[in-house]
């Protein structure tokens, strides 16, 4: 089967969820022998095994410009020229990251509502490729903040197209509320123009459907990786808490790092250590000082990774005893919690969002949210060696079973099938 995944492309500088599931999918099915294209928007995509097949689409630089001074459309070519650029393009890579829509409502609501003068200005190029290059049986859309292009291709193209589901109201609830109205109801609008919807989880399904009803028969298909490539029997030789993720205030680092110092503190778990990684932006640099700064008495016993290659994650999890990503959203899934269970690591997270689904018997879920709490449970988990076995068994069975790239790919293709 011809698969094509029509992702947004983030700038590759750190942890994007939505991006490596997306990457998940696409190597899963072409491991499982179909042949899938990736087309990338806004940002060039840089992962190796992740590489783009087509030019890029709504370039970013270009798209905000033209929506920000030229609504009508028609911006000149010499302008264009310059901010598709490949020294632009790298330096709006270097400068991506938000997790919030302030200032990009305008090229938010495009997308989703999928009119308007430049929005057909960008779309048309990406439609003429699509239908003049080899069709694909299948367009996968990554996620319905895309769902205007849905409604271009079908206007113009008959090909199914399935879309993901996935911590949408994150981005469109830090929107202004008149903007965040517009952009619920658009999706609900163009939702006509989707043949199928998937999600990763059944806590994800069920917020989608208190958000927007009218989406039905929406299939979990929970994310799976390659074990293989994550496999060990070795752990290190002194416990470590490994925190694998952008490192920034939402993804709960900081109540982590506090957590950690309670646990020096108490001196329970014996030579304890702490391994930070997966990447950061500008915007973040003022907050990892704020952790440096915590950590500060215990640094020796930190290792805080200041770059980030998605091509190494699972060195990472090899040199993990546990991972805890303590979250102060709800996620629709945690990826690398799928990853670390494929290296046969325990989770210890918050009983929030899909956590509890996600875990299972694979760790420990702590309430409240606070340092205290988490230091409570990762204590418990390293000094009951019994519990902590039995934790890493549980883990294995669920890679195994559920979070597999075989799994995840075969229930891929009965989907795309039953359209």
């Amino acid at each position: 089967m011809k698969i094509l995944f029509i992702v947004p492309g983030s700038g590759d500088s750190f942890y994007c969820g939505n991006c490596f599931r997306d990457n998940l999918q696409a190597n899963a099915l072409r491991k499982a022998g179909h042949d899938v294209i990736i087309m990338p928007l806004y940002l060039p995509v840089k992962y190796p095994s992740f590489k783009a097949d087509t030019p890029l689409f709504f370039p970013a630089t270009t798209f905000y410009a033209a929506e920000k001074f030229f609504k009508k459309g028609g911006i000149p070519r010499w302008m264009s020229k310059i901010l598709e650029s490949a020294a632009v393009l790298n330096l709006a890579s270097s400068l991506s990251g938000t997790t919030s829509a302030a200032g990009l409502e305008d090229i938010t609501l495009s997308m989703i509502l999928g009119d308007g003068a430049v929005f057909n200005e960008q779309v048309n190029p990406m439609l003429d490729w699509i239908e003049h290059h080899e069709k694909p049986d299948v367009i996968h859309l990554s996620t319905t903040l895309l769902i205007g292009v849905a409604k271009a291709i079908k206007r113009r193209i008959k090909i199914p197209i399935v879309c993901s589901l996935q911590d949408e109201e994150v981005w469109v609830d830090s929107m202004k509320s008149d903007f965040a109205m517009k952009a619920w109801s658009g999706i609900k609008d163009n939702i006509v123009f989707i043949d199928r919807f998937i999600t990763t989880s059944e806590f994800y399904k069920n917020t989608i459907a208190s958000r927007i009803p009218e989406i039905e028969n929406v299939e979990v298909i929970y994310p799976g990786v390659n074990s293989s490539k994550y496999s060990t029997t070795d752990f290190p030789t002194v416990p470590v808490i490994g925190f694998f993720y952008r490192m920034n205030r939402e993804n709960g680092l900081k109540i982590l790092a506090e957590a950690f110092v309670n646990l020096k503190k108490r001196n329970t778990v014996n030579a304890l250590k702490l391994k930070i990684s997966g990447g950061f932006t500008a915007s973040d640099r003022r907050f990892l000082k704020e952790i440096k700064n915590i950590l500060k008495p215990y640094m020796n016993d930190v290792d805080l990774c200041s770059g980030y290659d998605p091509e190494h994650h699972a060195d990472f999890y090899r040199q993990i005893s546990l991972i805890s990503v303590p979250l102060t959203f709800d996620e629709g899934v945690g990826l690398y919690l799928c990853e670390a269970f494929a290296a046969g690591r325990p989770a210890v997270e918050p009983d929030s969002g899909s956590f509890p689904e996600i875990v299972g018997d694979a760790g420990i879920i702590y309430s409240p949210n606070d340092s205290e709490a988490l230091a409570d449970a990762i204590e418990k988990i390293l000094t009951d060696q019994t519990l902590f076995e039995r934790c890493c068994e549980n883990a294995l069975k669920l890679s195994k079973e559920r979070y597999n790239d075989e799994v995840m790919a075969k229930n891929l293709i009965t989907n795309y099938n039953a359209i």
